[in-house]
C-alpha cells in the first residue's frame, strides 16, 4: 500500500508490548502530537483528507492502523480486543514514540477507544476530540429506551455471532461492506477505486475476524468509563444513519468540560467535510 502515501508522510512499524502497530506520521517531529484513530471498517487511510491540513498547522499527526487492521498485527483471540487493551495500545504507542502527553481524535470505534484511553490515561491525554461515537456509558441505556436506536444498532449483536458474519461480509468481494459504506454516506464519498483499497485491507489474512472481534469482545470488557476529566469536543454528523444525534448531547454530559458541535454531514464527516473537521480540531487543540 505504499502508493497510498503522500509527500511528507512517513510510515513505520512500532512494537507495543507483544504486538506491532503500523503507523503513518506527518507534520513536524517537534509539533504537538495528535493521534487519529479510525473506526470500523476503515484503516489509517480513513484520515487521508485530514492529515495534511492538521500537519500544515504544525501538529505532529500520528495515524495508526488499529490492532487487527490492515498492516498492524492481528491476534485472533477475542479477549485481545477488550476495550481496555485497545486503549492501552494507544498509550503504549505514545510511550514507544517518546511522548509523555498527546491529543486524541477518534471516529466510530476509534472514538470508543479514545473515550476509554482518556479515562484510563487522563494524565497523558491533553485534549479529546470524538467524531460520531457515543460515550460508552450512554449508548446502552439510550438504546434500551429508544427502539429506533436499538434497531439501528442491531448489527452489533449480529457481528458477535461466530463465523456467519465473516462469510456474509466476505461474499462477492465484500459486497455488503461496500454497499453499506456507500449507502450510509453522501454520493461520491467512496469511489469504487477507494472501496477496492479498503477491500485489499479487509482481505489480509485474519483481518476480517480481528475487526469483528472488536464487537465480540464487548461483553468481556470491564472498563468503566464514567466522567471524562479531559477537555472534550464532539463533532457529530447529524445525518448519521447508525447513531441518533441525541447521543452527542448526552455524551457531553459525561464530560467535566465537553461541548458538541453538530455538523451537516453523515457518519463519515471526516471524509465528507474534511476541511471543516480539520478546522474544528485545530481550533480546539490550540
Amino acid at each position: 500500500m505504499a502508493d497510498l502515501m503522500q509527500p511528507g508522510w512517513r510510515e513505520r512499524r512500532m512494537s507495543v508490548e507483544e504486538i506491532k502497530l503500523h503507523v503513518v506520521e506527518a507534520g513536524p517531529a517537534d509539533g504537538s502530537a495528535v493521534f487519529l484513530l479510525h473506526g470500523f471498517p476503515e484503516f489509517w487511510w480513513a484520515w487521508r483528507r485530514v492529515i495534511d491540513p492538521l500537519a500544515a498547522e504544525g501538529l505532529r499527526v500520528i495515524v495508526p492502523d488499529m490492532r487487527g487492521y490492515n498492516l498492524s498485527d492481528a491476534p485472533q483471540r477475542v479477549s485481545e480486543y477488550r476495550i481496555e487493551r485497545l486503549a492501552d495500545d494507544i498509550a503504549g504507542l505514545a510511550t514507544a514514540l517518546g511522548l509523555a502527553q498527546f491529543h486524541l481524535v477518534g471516529h466510530d470505534w476509534g472514538g470508543l477507544v479514545a473515550w476509554a484511553a482518556a479515562a484510563r490515561h487522563a494524565d497523558r491525554v491533553e485534549r479529546l476530540v470524538i467524531l460520531n461515537a457515543p460515550h460508552p456509558d450512554v449508548w446502552t441505556g439510550y438504546a434500551l429506551r429508544h427502539p429506533t436506536q436499538a434497531l439501528r444498532s442491531s448489527y452489533v449483536g449480529w457481528f458477535q455471532l461466530p463465523l456467519l458474519p465473516e462469510a456474509a461480509l466476505r461474499a462477492f468481494g465484500f459486497a455488503m461492506l461496500r454497499s453499506t459504506m456507500q449507502s450510509s454516506a453522501r454520493p461520491g464519498t467512496f469511489t469504487r477505486a477507494e472501496l477496492d483499497r479498503y477491500a485489499e485491507a479487509w482481505a489480509r489474512p485474519g483481518r476480517l475476524t480481528a475487526m469483528l472481534n472488536y464487537y465480540r469482545a464487548l461483553p468481556l470488557s470491564r472498563q468503566q468509563i464514567s466522567r471524562i476529566p479531559v477537555p472534550t469536543r464532539l463533532l457529530w454528523g447529524q445525518e448519521d444513519c447508525f447513531l441518533d444525534t441525541a447521543l452527542a448531547r448526552l455524551s457531553t454530559d459525561q464530560c467535566v468540560q465537553g461541548k458538541a458541535v453538530i455538523l451537516d454531514a453523515t457518519h463519515w464527516l471526516h471524509l465528507e467535510i474534511p476541511e471543516r473537521v480539520a478546522a474544528e480540531i485545530t481550533s480546539f487543540l490550540r
